[in-house]
Order: C-alpha cells, then sequence, then structure tokens
C-alpha cells in the first residue's frame, strides 16, 4: 500500500503481475491490516476520469463476460435437456409416469438448494476461479452418465449427482463477479447472465429437435443422444476455463488469457479502486466466511424476505420449466415441433427480463420494476388457467408464450439483496441462500402438475396463479421494509454529534447494512 502511495499512478506502466511481486512475497495483491487481508492496488486517495472507468468497465466486459456467459449457457443447456428429453418419451422408456419425473425434480431440488450453500462456502477456500471449472467438468460427466440409465433408480440417482454438482455454480460465479463490478453494474451483468441462460433454453430445445430424431442410431433413444452431446459440449467448456478465468483483477495474463495482462497497473488500481469505494467491505473481500456471517445473515429480515419472493416467485417455474414441451405437444404438436416452439418464449424471456433490469438499474428503483414482472406472470397463468380444453392451438400456444416469456425477478432479486447485504461475508452466506431458496420451491412445484390432472393440468394452474399473485404482493412489502429502514437510519444519524460520526465511519466495513450509515436501495 506504501509504494503506490509514494508513486504517481502514472509513473510507471508496469504489469499489474510485476507490481504485486514488489508488493507482496506472496501471489495475492494483499496486505495485513490487523489480521484482515486488504487488496494493494486499492488506493483511497486514487484520482481518475469517467473516461478512464469506463474503458476499465468495458475491457472487463469483454474478456470476463463472455466466458461467463458460455459457462450459463452450458449449465442452462444441461437444465433444460431434461424437460426436452421427458417430451420425447423418457418416463416410458424407463418404465414409470410423470409422478416419478415429479419425484426426481424434488429430489433434484433439495440436493441442489444444498449444494448451493457449499459451493459458495468452498469457492472462497479452492476459489471461483478453479471452482467454477471443476463444477462444470463434474456435471458434465454426469450428463454423459445418463446414456448409461435404463431404470427408476438410474434415472434418480443421475437427477440427484446432477442437482449436487450443478448447485454451487451459480452462487460461486455472483461471489466471483462481486470482486469485478460495483452494485450499481451488478444488475444488469446478472441480467445477462440468466438472459444467457433463457437463450441456452432455447438452443436446447431446437438442438432436441433434431437430435431426438437419432432414436435407434447406435441403440440409443433419441433423448440418450441429447444427454450425449449435451455432455460433451460442457467437458470441453469446463477444460478452457480452467485455462482462462482469472483468479482476480491482478492476476490476469497467462493460460488462454494470453501473455499480457488485460489492465495496466493504473487501470488495475481504477479496477480495484472503484469497487472498493462503492462497497467499503469489498476491501477485505478474501475474507473467509465464519458462523458469524452465518448468524448475521439468518438474522437479516430483508434476507429472509428475498428469500421468500424467491421460493414463492419462482415456484409455478417448475412445472412450467419441466413440461413446457410435454404442454405444447398437448396442444397437438408432434415431439420435433413441440421443442422448437419451446425456443420463442425463452428467447422472449431473456430479452424482456434484460429490458425491465437495465431500467431497473437506470432509474435505481427496484421494487416496483419486480411488481411488474409478477404482475406480468399472474396475469399469463389466469389467461392460460381461463382457456377451454377444446380452444384453438394457436390460443393455446400463445397463452403458454405469455406464461413463459415473462421478465423473470431473479436476477433483480438477487442484486437487490446484494447490494443491500452490506458485508462481504454476509453477502456470500445470502447467495448461497439466495440460489438454494431458487431451488428448493421444486420440492412443492414439482408437485403442481400431477397425471391425474393431465394434459390440461386446470387444477394445477390454479395453484400458479396463487403463488404467483402472493409474489406479486410480496414485491410491494419488501420494498416498504427497505424504505422504512432506511427512515429509521436517517433518524439515527440526526441524533448523532459529529464526534459520533466519526467513529460510526471506522465501523461502517464491521457493521454493514446494520450501520446508521448504510443506504438501503429500494
Amino acid at each position: 500500500m506504501d509504494l503506490l502511495e509514494k508513486n504517481s499512478p502514472e509513473a510507471v506502466e508496469r504489469q499489474p503481475d510485476e507490481t504485486t511481486t514488489l508488493l507482496t512475497s506472496s501471489s495475492h495483491a494483499t496486505s495485513h491490516v490487523n489480521g484482515t487481508q486488504k487488496n494493494a492496488f486499492y488506493v483511497p486517495n486514487l484520482d481518475y476520469s469517467r473516461e478512464e472507468e469506463n474503458e476499465v468497465l468495458r475491457i472487463i466486459d469483454a474478456r470476463l463476460m463472455p466466458c461467463i456467459l458460455i459457462t450459463t449457457f452450458v449449465l442452462n443447456m444441461d437444465r433444460t435437456n431434461n424437460s426436452n428429453a421427458i417430451s420425447d418419451n423418457l418416463p416410458f422408456d424407463l418404465g414409470f409416469d410423470i409422478d416419478v419425473v415429479n419425484t426426481a425434480t424434488a429430489l433434484h431440488s433439495i440436493f441442489f438448494a444444498m449444494a448451493c450453500l457449499t459451493g459458495a462456502v468452498v469457492s472462497k477456500i479452492v476459489g471461483p476461479h478453479k471452482w467454477i471449472p471443476i463444477l462444470m467438468f463434474s456435471w458434465g460427466i454426469v450428463t454423459l452418465a445418463h446414456v448409461l440409465i435404463s431404470d427408476k433408480s438410474g434415472y434418480l440417482t443421475v437427477r440427484c449427482f446432477i442437482a449436487i454438482t450443478e448447485g454451487g455454480v451459480i452462487p460461486t460465479t455472483l461471489v466471483y463477479l462481486g470482486g469485478f463490478y460495483k452494485s450499481t453494474e451488478l444488475a444488469t451483468r446478472l441480467a445477462l447472465f440468466w438472459g444467457v441462460q433463457h437463450v441456452a433454453s432455447a438452443v436446447s430445445g431446437l438442438m432436441a429437435s433434431g437430435l431426438l430424431k437419432l432414436r435407434g442410431v447406435a441403440g440409443l433413444e433419441g433423448w440418450k443422444w441429447l444427454f450425449l452431446v449435451d455432455g460433451l459440449i460442457t467437458v470441453a467448456v469446463a477444460a478452457g476455463t480452467w485455462f482462462y478465468l482469472p483468479r482476480d483483477l491482478t492476476k490476469t495474463k497467462g493460460g488462454l488469457r494470453g501473455r499480457k495482462s488485460w489492465l495496466t497497473t493504473r487501470q488495475t488500481q481504477i479496477a480495484i479502486t472503484r469497487v472498493i469505494r462503492d462497497d467499503v467491505s469489498k476491501q477485505s473481500y478474501e475474507k473467509p466466511v465464519q458462523w458469524a456471517d452465518v448468524r448475521a445473515t439468518m438474522s437479516d429480515v430483508g434476507v429472509l424476505c428475498h428469500l421468500i419472493i424467491t421460493m414463492v416467485g419462482q415456484t409455478p417455474n417448475t412445472p412450467m420449466h419441466t413440461y413446457l414441451p410435454t404442454v405444447i405437444k398437448s396442444f397437438n404438436f408432434n415431439v420435433s415441433a413441440a421443442n422448437a416452439l419451446t425456443a420463442p418464449p425463452y428467447l422472449l424471456q431473456g430479452i424482456f427480463m434484460i429490458l425491465v433490469i437495465r431500467h431497473s438499474d437506470k432509474v435505481r428503483e427496484r421494487g416496483y420494476h419486480g411488481a411488474f414482472a409478477a404482475g406480468w406472470q399472474f396475469a399469463g397463468w389466469v389467461f392460460l388457467r381461463s382457456l377451454p380444453s377444446n380452444a384453438n392451438r394457436a390460443i393455446k400456444y400463445l397463452a403458454a408464450v405469455i406464461v413463459a416469456s415473462w421478465p423473470s425477478t431473479h436476477p433483480l432479486n438477487i442484486a437487490w439483496m446484494s447490494e443491500n447485504t452490506g458485508d462481504v461475508g454476509k453477502r456470500t452466506v445470502a447467495s448461497g441462500l439466495i440460489i438454494g431458496a431458487s431451488n428448493i420451491y421444486g420440492v412443492w412445484g414439482s408437485q403442481i402438475y400431477r397425471a391425474d390432472d393431465a394434459p390440461d393440468f386446470k387444477r394445477g394452474n390454479l395453484v400458479n396463479i396463487a403463488f404467483a399473485g402472493t409474489a406479486f404482493v410480496l414485491w410491494f412489502i419488501q420494498k416498504n421494509i427497505y424504505t422504512s429502514r432506511n427512515s429509521r437510519n436517517a433518524s439515527r444519524r440526526a441524533k448523532l454529534t459529529e464526534t459520533q460520526l466519526e467513529v460510526e465511519e471506522t465501523l461502517r466495513e464491521e457493521r454493514g447494512n446494520e450501520s446508521p450509515l448504510f443506504t438501503f436501495t429500494t
């Protein structure tokens, strides 16, 4: 830290990794203050222009985000192929009905949720840049293992293992991206992250429409060809990711990243300083998670409400995502056409989600935007449920498109929670919890569409309407909670003397969102 402050940032354009060697005898660009790691590239009094910051952001977006988007593309391609396989009579081939599929979905949700929290914590030990490709390679192998299953037991087993291997990657990615972006930038990047997942679902549907026609080739069912191709793609991408993802902003050369660092020394200082100025807790971003962080997270009413919004609002996604190709097929489309017709709603959902969240970032408002999207989902389910069984298949498909293309609130909810936690350890735990919550709802969501309610699922869609309507109300409640906490903090600040304010400033990082100086985004 001293060396950086003594030298002008413009004086020498050494590569960041060379500066790191001068700053510390370890490979990490950190110093230790009071037992806590501090990033040595953080310069409190650093001056830089808006143009310089924009250039740094452009470089990070261009170099880092494409790789991150590829990883999530592959993830959702693998997750969607289960619904594509079900439409190709996977249950019949293995000797069971959709109620067994529902059981597998429930088990998948339980193991996925458990893996989310452990994955986020392990990532702080192993390093997100290594943990992401390790998990990818693992679920790629499990995806390939679908080719070997021949009965109910085999199907249930691989669905549990796919959950264990996939569960940790999203919370790990959230922790990872937090070290590169400010809170005001994260929601839009998460929108792209989940938007690409919807593109992957669309591509998976189009791939399935072709690959499922290979039924009988080499003695394999069409859905086994789908898992085989997806698994091979995942393993290949995992290998490339291992050699590409940088540990952090100070280690960006080597491997597939190239011989030169992405950023100059000054740009590295800007990149790190701007993130820490936005959120002072990131000054100790490599701090391991402690039990105190878990307790603080579980007692935070804001975090708990975000978890409830996730579990309630995302519940209707389980029957829709699991059975969308099957539902479309019930409108008198063949298997190939049904899978191809899943592409438009997935693409539209990605587009609408990005537009809503980008506008949310632009105006710095969260609650009303989330309520708008939840209201869209509610209206879609009401429309679908109101159609008679003999309705024209084009109208039925239109209703399914409206439901499936609602602007998903999940990335918006995550970004809102992340910017309002105020502490790195707490944010890590909360990230694992919210991704776990975004999958645990599959336990009850998997039971909404039952075999005795097929093919119109009238009873199930009434349940979906109830969940979507409740989520619509919850977004307003959460906004009111944060507005009230801001008012309370304003009252607390008004009562502090100048000396007390100075003391609170020194405790700001430690106290996180419990500090009276903290302002919640509403």
